[in-house]
């Protein structure tokens, strides 16, 4: 019964995760504007992270939990590469491409924990999974050519946000993987606390290089603080601790297909909220897309 119940949380907060997710990267759209995406991600994380810190405290009961040095040094890896480097290329991809066309390339996402589970933690791919795989890769590709009506990027311009995109959804899922074995033993708000602490030390790391300084250069006066909060505290924050939740609590090619449910979400908020165009190539693409995710979550089934 209670592993029952475990498996109904972790579900509930991937689906939870994906909904919270969307809402934040259609604010980081708009934030975009005014930030470059190296200060972005630096000053979103660093925000939650100030928020994270005194609650993890302050909900925690018992003594500090001991992690062993290697389980440290891969939670700390983990946010520099799935949140400081690939956070970074996601906004920048996003820029390129609207949060409609970027949540359509953001299904990869799914494949790709598939293919990192069954090498590095033993779950299995059937045959419907590498259908969905397939099928997934084929939504994708119809975004990179652009619609031709003037209303997507032009090819070039497409195709190279395509690429930033899929390399910072392939880092988020390599990023992700790495911790799973480490989420299952250890509190969540740790983990989160500490993979967020590494994140924000790679970024001021990096904001400190002279080479990389003049990317993290932005006006203040022109952030708009409040949506930069929000963004911070619901898109980022709590998407985070969710999107974990559902890695710890259920399988991790579970979590990632229900985390595909974002892209339904920023197809419509790329819509609805910024107007983005909903031409017949993105409503395509969103369909082939979620018919590869539905032969996934039936693979996945027992």
């Amino acid at each position: 019964m209670w592993r029952g119940m475990q498996v109904g949380i972790g579900e509930l907060m991937a689906l939870g995760s994906a909904a919270t997710w969307a809402f934040g990267i259609v604010l980081a759209r708009q934030l975009g504007r005014s930030l470059p995406p190296p200060a972005l991600n630096l000053l979103k994380n660093g925000v939650f992270l100030l928020a994270l810190l005194p609650l993890t405290l302050w909900l925690h009961t018992g003594p500090v939990p001991r992690l062993p040095v290697r389980e440290v040094l891969l939670v700390l890896a983990s946010g520099v590469i799935g949140i400081a480097i690939a956070d970074t290329l996601y906004f920048r991809a996003l820029n390129e491409l609207g949060a409609g066309r970027m949540g359509i390339v953001g299904n990869l996402y799914s494949p790709t924990v598939l293919l990192l589970g069954f090498l590095f933690l033993g779950e299995r791919l059937g045959l419907q999974q590498w259908l969905g795989f397939a099928l997934v890769l084929g939504g994708v590709g119809l975004i990179t050519a652009g619609d031709g009506d003037g209303a997507t990027p032009r090819p070039a311009h497409a195709l190279r946000g395509v690429l930033i995109g899929m390399v910072a959804v392939a880092l988020m899922a390599g990023a992700v993987v790495m911790v799973k074995r480490v989420l299952e033993t250890q509190p969540l708000l740790w983990v989160s606390t500490l993979r967020l602490s590494g994140a924000v030390g790679g970024l001021l790391l990096m904001a400190a290089l002279p080479p990389l300084r003049r990317w993290f250069a932005f006006a203040p006066a022109r952030v708009p603080w409040p949506r930069l909060v929000t963004a911070a505290l619901a898109g980022q924050g709590l998407s985070m601790v969710l999107w974990l939740g559902g890695y710890k609590y259920t399988s991790a090619s579970v979590a990632a297909i229900l985390n595909e449910t974002a892209s339904v979400f920023l197809v419509l908020m790329g819509a609805l909220w910024l107007g983005e165009p909903l031409s017949r190539r993105t409503v395509a693409g969103v369909a082939l897309t979620f018919a590869g995710i539905a032969c996934m979550l039936a693979g996945s089934s027992p």
